[in-house]
């Protein structure tokens, strides 16, 4: 098989992944509230395909400092995903979950462990209803975590997977509470992983690889 050319994924696809997120939201949402104890509104204003490169700047710029809970992806879908969220908007989420926290630029190993169960949450949420919509067996591996700038943060991706393709499926989301807090849910499928994910929705794949 060819490769797969990314640029030719049609707006049907996009909408149906924003759909599929919208739901996976709403699963999250649910989860989040009963942890932090209070009602958390979630909703996606955005699901685009992106550059690798056009992704720290959609952050704040690569210079921004992010908490990113990092998971690998087997089962009928190979790959890696992400859950990115600001430091800053991190610990307003962990005084939700945890009361006072410091507000030093390192988290403990308890407000880490709170907030790899809040990416649990999120993603498990997500690839549920993908899982769901498509009927694949998709399989997180245990999550890490990491705090650095966004480039960094996206930089092992990009090399790990820059010689199959050099785009990834950013769904963006925000939390409600007394502010709003905007997070990042980021799948980055091996790229054959694609044309299975499309076929699986129904839709077209013809036209998608290139000999």
């Amino acid at each position: 098989m060819g490769l797969v050319s990314l640029q030719k994924l049609t707006d049907m696809y996009c909408d149906v992944l924003k759909e599929i997120g919208n739901i996976g939201a709403g699963n999250a949402m649910t989860a989040l509230s009963q942890m932090i104890g209070c009602k958390v509104d979630m909703r996606v204003p955005m699901v685009r395909l992106l550059e690798f490169k056009d992704v720290g700047s959609l952050m704040g710029g690569e210079e921004q400092i992010m908490a990113c809970v990092l998971f690998g992806v087997t089962g009928d879908v190979s790959g890696s995903m992400m859950f990115l969220i600001e430091r800053g908007a991190a610990r307003h989420l962990l005084k939700k979950i945890m009361g006072d926290t410091g507000s030093g630029e390192d988290f403990s190993e308890m407000e880490a462990s709170a907030l790899q169960e809040v990416g649990n949450i999120i993603t498990g949420a997500y690839l549920n209803a993908l899982a769901s919509f498509t009927g694949m067996k998709i399989i997180s591996s245990p999550p890490q975590m990491t705090v650095d700038m966004a480039g960094a943060i996206l930089s092992v991706p990009a090399i790990e997977f820059g010689m199959l393709g050099d785009h990834l499926l950013l769904i963006q989301t925000q939390f409600f509470d007394e502010i709003e807090v905007d997070g990042y849910f980021i799948l980055i499928p091996e790229v054959e992983s694609y044309v299975k994910i499309i076929g699986s929705l129904g839709l077209s794949t013809d036209g998608l690889t290139e000999e």
